[in-house]
């Protein structure tokens, strides 16, 4: 197991600057401008790197093409659509389309459909029915876009998605995990290039569109599979909170933005990520932070449920999160004063 990690790590991290050369001649980087303050072009091409490394090895690890290949085809599907909207800059209808058809690949011929949520109230399994894969679709497109929204800080999109990934293979084996492994292991050789740290000031590629949605498809795939019937080696409520806080960022900022009478997709700087900037935070702060927040909602999604703390007790504490984060984040200002008195201001 810990060879296909490095098996994986090694061929992002050696492919990694050939895709930056590559990239700038093809005018495939993201410039900084508006509300990117970025300093200058950066490649976006974490993407198009570790996307194929994770398909290409695991096919060759013994993933079945027969059961993946719904997976795959969403996953290339995204990857176009995103290499393209990084470079010519497509519609948003054009962009949700192509989300909705990569979900139903994964939804339908995939069979990542869930189909009960188990004892979230105490009163017994709570069973989906007909509306099982209506609302599969729902929550992998939710999933998508929640990993794609917080790509706004050197190292957060991927970091998060590697605490995600990290938590879904300490839940238990499965036939699933040597998979896992192999995108950890890509993850980890994209963010050596694009995590800030005392050996990197600032990243030198970017994920871009392309990279962050897959990334959302193979999380909602994983949470799923990992969580179904089938295998059941982490409860749906477990999986809600591992991915918690992208999902409350997500909900609330289409509830502020649907509040002001706009677009719920019109972009701004009001995700959690921003409070932590305009709090006066480094970006290498704020992503650390984030990433502990993260890593400990994980842990008790994972660890809370399996030294026994009760499901409807988990289900009403996230209910309270998800509604206390919208109502917080309703007014841009309330955020950054908050985060001030939570967290001791760190020296930049």
């Amino acid at each position: 197991m810990i060879l296909l990690f490095l098996i994986s790590f090694i061929a992002v991290a050696v492919l990694m600057p050939l895709a930056r050369k590559i990239a700038k001649r093809a005018g495939l980087v993201d410039a900084p401008g508006g509300r990117k303050d970025h300093v200058g072009e950066v490649p976006l091409v974490g993407g198009l790197v570790i996307v194929p490394v994770f398909m290409a090895l695991s096919l060759l690890m013994g993933a079945e093409f027969s059961s993946v290949w719904p997976l795959y085809a969403g996953l290339v599907l995204l990857l176009i659509m995103g290499a393209l909207d990084d470079r010519f800059h497509m519609r948003a209808g054009i962009k949700f389309g192509v989300q909705g058809l990569a979900a139903l690949l994964a939804v339908l011929p995939g069979g990542a459909v869930i189909h009960q949520l188990g004892n979230l109230f105490g009163l017994g399994d709570f069973g989906l029915g007909f509306m099982a894969i209506p609302f599969s679709l729902a929550c992998v497109m939710l999933v998508i876009n929640a990993i794609n929204l917080m790509d706004g800080l050197d190292g957060l999109a991927g970091g998060a998605s590697f605490v995600i990934l990290a938590c879904f293979a300490l839940a238990g084996w499965s036939v699933h995990t040597p998979q896992i492994l192999i995108l950890l292991g890509a993850l980890a050789g994209f963010l050596i290039y694009n995590m800030r740290s005392p050996f990197r000031r600032k990243a030198a590629v970017f994920l871009g569109d392309a990279g962050s949605l897959c990334l959302g498809l193979m999380i909602a795939w994983f949470a799923i599979k990992l969580s179904g019937p089938e295998i059941r080696v982490i409860e749906p409520m477990g999986v809600a909170w591992v991915l918690a806080l992208p999902i409350w960022d997500e909900c609330a900022q289409f509830y502020r933005r649907v509040r002001e009478g706009r677009h719920p997709f019109s972009p701004d700087r009001g995700h959690f990520h921003h409070h932590f900037i305009q709090a006066g935070f480094t970006p290498g702060q704020s992503v650390s932070i984030i990433l502990g927040i993260m890593a400990l909602t994980g842990f008790l999604g994972i660890a809370g449920i399996s030294m026994g703390m009760p499901l409807p007790m988990l289900t009403v504490v996230w209910i309270i999160g998800i509604l206390t984060h919208m109502a917080v984040s309703k007014e841009l200002e309330r955020y950054p004063a908050l985060i001030i008195k939570l967290f001791p201001r760190l020296k930049v």
